[in-house]
């Protein structure tokens, strides 16, 4: 599990190969990651929108971007947490992601950006 904290939010990653979703022969790989947002800020915040950058073993680069994480734009208090699951194709058996989430603090609407810690997908049988 990958984990960064910025301005008081703690993001936490951990991915994993989902080995029934994948068709290697035909250059599928399939990743899931669990993310869990925690605020350890002393203000609410909301997460308004995701920013993911997605690159492959054979240099393959996507950006992802939008609104909310799943169809949400989770509201957290001090102390709160937030967790998510989401999934990746890739055409290599090697790859990784990173990103940022957009957030706004609800006292004051100041908007600012919160790193999501950079993490490997990798199947377990290239991890030996």
């Amino acid at each position: 599990m990958e984990t960064l904290t910025t301005q008081g939010i703690r993001i936490s990653v951990e991915p994993f190969y989902l080995p029934h979703e994948s068709i290697p022969i035909q250059h599928r790989y399939v990743f899931a990651y669990r993310v869990t947002i925690q605020n350890q800020s002393s203000e609410t915040v909301q997460l308004l929108r995701r920013h993911w950058h997605i690159i492959e073993s054979n240099g393959v680069r996507r950006e992802v971007e939008g609104e909310g994480i799943v169809g949400l734009q989770p509201v957290l208090a001090p102390d709160e947490s937030h967790q998510y699951t989401s999934w990746c194709p890739l055409m290599t058996d090697v790859g990784k992601m990173y990103g940022e989430f957009q957030m706004i603090r609800i006292s004051d609407e100041a908007k600012f950006s919160v790193k999501i810690p950079e993490f490997k997908l990798a199947p377990p049988f290239k991890m030996n």
